[in-house]
């Protein structure tokens, strides 16, 4: 082979790397939580879920979906709500879905006079809340 074709090709092949090398160091990456943080944390909301206690089922509702949003807000999801919010980031979550259906929960707790939240419901949500902070990496 000519040694200018050799010259043109490896030109081509560094020009390749320093171009992959750039997008890597310049493309987003994951926010990395303080895990230690967000897992004691929620542990200590679950540990207050108490069964033989219905002053609780919604007190520790509130508090999980409180964790999700400080979360939220931390790696840097833009909205003037959590509603927003959970528009902006919803592809990282395994099932948008329940988290929805546990933030409206507590939306409801939190804005209706009427709501009554059984132990099984509390607990399904705290079980929700949890996946969804393991998804964004915080616990």
């Amino acid at each position: 082979m000519d040694s200018g074709v050799v010259t043109f090709i490896l030109a081509i092949l560094i020009v390749a790397v320093l171009i992959f090398v750039a997008i890597l160091l310049t493309g987003k990456r994951g926010y990395h939580f303080n895990v230690s943080f967000y897992q004691t944390k929620f542990l200590a909301i679950e540990n207050k879920l108490d069964q033989n206690n219905p002053a609780t089922f919604m007190t520790t509702i509130i508090e999980a979906d409180k964790l999700l949003d400080k979360a939220l807000v931390e790696m840097g999801a833009v909205g003037k709500t959590m509603g927003d919010r959970l528009k902006k980031t919803g592809s990282k979550f395994s099932n948008l879905n329940s988290v929805w259906r546990a933030h409206k929960l507590r939306n409801a707790i939190a804005h209706e006079s009427d709501v009554e939240v059984s132990y099984k419901q509390a607990f399904n949500a705290l079980a929700i809340y949890k996946q969804a902070l393991k998804d964004l990496g915080a616990i």
